[in-house]
């Protein structure tokens, strides 16, 4: 089968469109027949099957010689083009976003006492100016792979500072910033700048030049490992159970599936089941071109689902401009080819066809076409490069199939999902939720005992998750505790988390001083407590004791191991708190009174003293599980009193208020109205009330919206977080070059940088540090 291809700028000569069965063909072996001249009279052979589904015939397989051949087979470089443009576009933004650039100050707070959580503990951020240097390093290459200027040198810039920043946080991984990294470093390798690029413009050999067909495989098959790992991974028994994302299923966007199934069902078959079966299916669906266009819109309408369930910068919108790369490469001369002649300035051009490049392989010229043709590319054998490109193909491939299973060899990072957790694409497949957390410190000289507030000296909270960051946390206590005069300090964590809506349970030993540690990452962690597998049936009779109970009840389910303890402050909010054994044996005393109850299985201790301690030993030789049932009496009352102001106010609303009101609750008449009222209101209760009033009015102002006032509320957002992220760039710029100014100017100029958007209600520092966390995975 010929995969010789005439390129000419004109179109003299017969030329005989391909079928669209030589098309499909064409596209899987990523070169198309289009523009193909053929001599007069000359029927295109006929197709095998394999050629018609996959591209290439099983000969193209049979040497490795050939292999070279296929995967350096010319191909037209228009959606690589456009891909480079789109990922190098929301790089640019994610650096301002995601990254971090708008609030660096915040994240990194120079010359703060912070402990941080870098990949391997030589690494430390440079000084604040030179981060925004980084930053600004950063936003450049992704600009310059986007306009495909200095490409290569782009592409480095970008990767190397990325994976800087990347590396120097562990506590901002995930998947999805992962992949940019990976596909940042693909695209160093390729020759994404032969279309719509300035380099094309500057360099006539580089423009509209063909790229081998393994760019598009290497890039293709990282996108089909995202969704069929993510889908494997998904295999798991609480995803296919209901149990990872169960909160997913009240969020608005699912009310449709509400109008004819029960949110349980909607949980179970649309969010989990839905997502288990698009991870799965969806690399094959895009592959096939039978299949492509229904993929296409799942996975667009489930991307777009995401970019609103979850806060994931660009990653969504990566995704989506992933798709096309999976269609004919040609596919934007086509699209594009229908705009105006007056847009084709800013456009990718549709003509003329791609010339040859010394980067493929091109095949002897078939029988009956003339060889002396205009632009005929002459015959090539593979060189050097084009087995190093193959060669690449395979092992990239391998190792990123290898990655997501490779824990049994980084056993030390995660805990109760094995491995480096950034590389398994194990996507939303864990919920975690904390119930207590208590850090000790004991001094190793005097022997004095106390407690430390959680998150102390840190901005991050997923430290209570993993134990190399826990490990980095108790050794930089260790440093700052002593200018507190706390010597030789011990650091013990005794930290509860409930993963998938399990029993609350302890996820490291609380006996063990973290700073003496040992820890490895290559071996399984010895101070990690194992999950309770064996009691996860225990979450079917979960929903069913949340059944029984009412509105203000609250419950909460423990499991503890044979020799530990509990030890728990009951808060005088909390009225009728008692504990109720489900299996095993407890003690539990009450520290001021001193005394011990011993609890089996269905027993019950009513009204445990509020406002103090009390401890709940296990005593039995398995695990013990227990609940906490509890009514917060302080939260009712105020529910009540909310309940009473409402119709207070809807009664002054109708006209249906006899009684002249109070002077105390005269703001009830314009609280809502009268920014200032709040601020007046001697009344605790009533402020609370006003404030929340206003904020639910707008929530609802916000969510009835018309689509041209969230356009412009989301536009004017971005204009300010980035107009402060290049105003500090600027200031930090200016402070490398000439040096800082006097403290006065320099208070001046991030105050100017500060500046809020109109008519915001929330102060930019609250903002802003709330954008420094991230959420727990």
């Amino acid at each position: 089968m010929s995969l010789k291809k005439v390129h000419t700028h004109t179109h003299s000569g017969s030329s005989v469109q391909p079928s669209k069965r030589q098309r499909k063909a064409a596209a899987r072996g990523g070169e198309r027949t289009r523009g193909t001249t053929l001599a007069p009279g000359t029927k295109p052979a006929a197709e095998s099957w394999m050629k018609r589904i996959f591209g290439f015939e099983k000969e193209d397989l049979s040497s490795w010689e050939r292999l070279v051949c296929l995967l350096n087979r010319p191909t037209d470089p228009a959606s690589l083009g456009v891909f480079r443009f789109l990922f190098g576009l929301l790089m640019a933004l994610d650096v301002t976003q995601e990254r971090g650039l708008s609030h660096l100050d915040y994240k990194y707070l120079d010359g703060a006492p912070l402990c941080r959580f870098p990949l391997f503990n030589f690494l430390e951020p440079l000084p604040m100016d030179w981060m925004y240097f980084v930053y600004l390093v950063m936003f450049l290459g992704a600009i310059g792979i986007m306009l495909g200027f200095f490409y290569r040198f782009s592409c480095l810039m970008f990767i190397s500072t990325y994976w800087y920043v990347f590396f120097l946080d562990k506590t901002a991984w995930n998947n999805h910033s992962y992949l940019y990294g990976l596909i940042g470093f693909q695209l160093t390798l390729m020759d994404a700048n032969r279309y719509w690029s300035i380099d094309g413009l500057r360099n006539p050999k580089k423009r509209n030049a063909h790229v081998p067909l393994w760019n598009y495989t290497v890039v293709r098959a990282q996108i089909f490992i995202v969704y069929f790992i993510a889908g494997v991974k998904k295999l798991d028994a609480d995803w296919v159970e209901g149990y990872s994302m169960q909160y997913l299923a009240h969020h608005w966007l699912f009310d449709p599936f509400k109008l004819i199934l029960p949110v349980e069902l909607v949980s179970l078959l649309v969010v989990h089941g839905g997502g288990l079966v698009l991870d799965l299916t969806a690399g094959y669906l895009l592959f096939f071109d039978a299949t492509r266009p229904v993929a296409m819109v799942f996975v667009s309408y489930f991307h777009c689902m995401n970019s609103q369930l979850f806060s994931i910068g660009m990653f969504a919108y990566t995704m989506l401009a992933t798709s096309p790369l999976f269609c004919y490469p040609d596919w934007p001369r086509r699209f594009f080819r229908h705009f105006p002649a007056c847009l084709g300035v800013f456009l990718p051009p549709a003509a003329p066809l791609p010339q040859p490049s010394t980067s493929c392989v091109y095949p002897p010229t078939p029988p009956g076409d003339p060889k002396d043709s205009p632009g005929t590319p002459k015959p090539t054998k593979p060189g050097r490069r084009h087995t190093l490109g193959a060669l690449f193909t395979f092992l990239y491939v391998a190792e990123q199939l290898f990655l997501p299973y490779s824990h049994f060899i980084t056993q030390g990072y995660n805990n109760w999902t094995n491995g480096l957790y950034g590389y398994s694409w194990d996507m939303m497949v864990h919920s975690r939720s904390h119930q207590h957390v208590k850090i000790t410190y004991r001094d190793g000289k005097t022997g004095d005992i106390g407690y430390l507030n959680p998150g102390v000296f840190t901005q991050s909270r997923r430290w209570k998750d993993h134990g190399d960051m826990l490990k980095q946390y108790a050794t930089c206590l260790s440093r700052h505790l002593p200018r507190y005069n706390i010597t030789d300090p011990e650091i013990y964590f005794d930290i509860w988390v409930s993963i998938n809506e399990r029993f609350q349970q302890r996820i490291f030993d609380p006996r063990v001083d973290i700073v003496k540690a040992e820890w490895s990452p290559f071996r399984p962690n010895p101070w990690l407590m194992p999950l309770l597998v064996d009691l996860s049936p225990w979450r079917v009779k979960f929903s069913e004791i949340e059944g029984t109970l009412d509105n203000q009840t609250e419950v909460v389910f423990i499991a503890d191991f044979p020799g530990l303890h509990l030890e728990n402050y009951v808060s005088g909010d909390l009225g009728n708190t008692s504990v109720q054994v489900l299996q095993g044996q407890v003690n539990v005393e009450i520290v001021e009174e001193k005394v011990n109850y011993t609890l089996h299985p269905g027993d019950k201790m009513k009204q445990l003293p509020g406002g103090a301690y009390h401890k709940v030993y296990t005593v039995s030789e398995g695990p013990s599980c227990y609940m906490y049932i509890y009514v917060n009496t302080t939260e009712a009352a105020l529910q009540r009193n909310f309940t009473h102001l409402l119709e207070l106010q809807e009664k002054i609303r109708n006209g249906t208020e006899t009684e002249p009101l109070p002077p105390e609750l005269q703001p009830l008449i314009t609280g809502l109205e009268d920014d200032d009222s709040e601020g007046n209101v001697s009344d605790p209760v009533l402020r609370v009330f006003l404030r929340r009033q206003r904020r639910m009015k707008e929530r609802k102002e916000r969510r009835e919206a018309s689509l041209p006032q969230r356009i412009e509320r989301f536009v004017v957002k971005k204009y300010y977080m980035l107009r402060r992220g290049f105003l500090m760039t600027a200031i930090a710029m200016r402070n490398l070059a000439v040096g800082p100014p006097p403290l006065e100017q320099l208070t001046q100029e991030v105050a100017y940088a500060n500046m809020k958007e109109p008519d915001s209600k929330a102060s930019l520092d609250d903002s802003l540090q709330a954008e420094v966390g991230h959420g727990e995975l």
